[in-house]
């Protein structure tokens, strides 16, 4: 356990992603959490200094925590009972009586993953997530059928895509052969087709930052333009940082854009 006089200025504490309202960081300072809009075009400078458990978030009050580990500590980390669930439970959660929907959520070029959300969470979740195309495959009556239906589906598809290889795939487009034979095998109630304006002609690089420009976001992964060069930011990286204003110092990676 680190040892501290007085919480940190500024820490990140959260994010949102960009679905209804705009993209965010949430921000502590003095116990209070603001936002930190991501609209495009946004400048953010700011270095990161030390990183430990982001504490925990009531409305719009923070509880700050000076342990070691991040973004959370085991006292501050939610345990998701469905985080691994296969259907072989007995609905712990309110929310498991709901009405539930199974999906393919995409990813460029042709990285798919099955899901199961509330259905009136359907295209939220999907945003969430950045996915590029999606398929509403079926609607059940509660959460234990959805996640039974999504085990047998998952054997073939897998249920989880990492945050990198998402990246990797963000100038790119899906697959639209691959997709649509997706399609036409499990045959969906619907389709959606997302677009998120990112407009990226090479990969952005990995870093982890809180500089630049903001070009925009995309589930959790902002993509930011700094010096010339575009960096895909995973939000979640940056949770437990505390800040500084002013720009990152150190090196970054250029990429082959910047000399072009």
């Amino acid at each position: 356990m680190r040892l501290r006089a007085e919480p940190p200025d500024v820490q990140v504490v959260g994010y949102r992603a960009r679905v209804d309202e705009h993209a965010a960081l949430l921000l502590a300072e003095d116990g209070s959490v603001t936002t930190e809009r991501l609209d495009p075009g946004t400048e953010l400078s700011y270095t990161l200094g030390e990183r430990h458990c982001a504490g925990a978030v009531d409305d719009d009050r923070h509880f700050h925590c000076d342990n070691d580990p991040a973004p959370y500590c085991p006292e501050h980390t939610d345990i998701w009972p469905c985080a691994r669930c296969t259907g072989d439970c007995n609905k712990p959660l309110d929310t498991c009586d709901e009405e539930h929907a199974v999906y393919l959520a995409a990813f460029a070029p042709d990285v798919i993953k099955v899901g199961v959300t509330r259905s009136w969470r359907l295209e939220t979740r999907l945003r969430e997530q950045g996915a590029d195309r999606a398929a509403h495959l079926r609607t059940v009556a509660d959460g234990r059928i959805a996640r039974q239906v999504e085990a047998d589906i998952a054997v073939e598809l897998g249920d989880r895509v990492r945050v990198p290889t998402k990246i990797s795939g963000f100038d790119q487009s899906v697959d639209t052969d691959w997709w649509a034979s997706l399609c036409e095998r499990y045959d969906p109630l619907a389709t959606y087709d997302f677009e998120y304006g990112l407009s990226l002609s090479d990969r952005p690089m990995a870093e982890t930052l809180a500089t630049g420009t903001v070009r925009g976001t995309k589930g959790r992964v902002a993509v930011l333009e700094n010096n010339g060069s575009v960096y895909a930011v995973d939000l979640r990286q940056l949770v437990g940082y505390e800040l500084t204003d002013g720009g990152t110092d150190r090196d970054l990676q250029s990429s082959l854009g910047a000399f072009g």
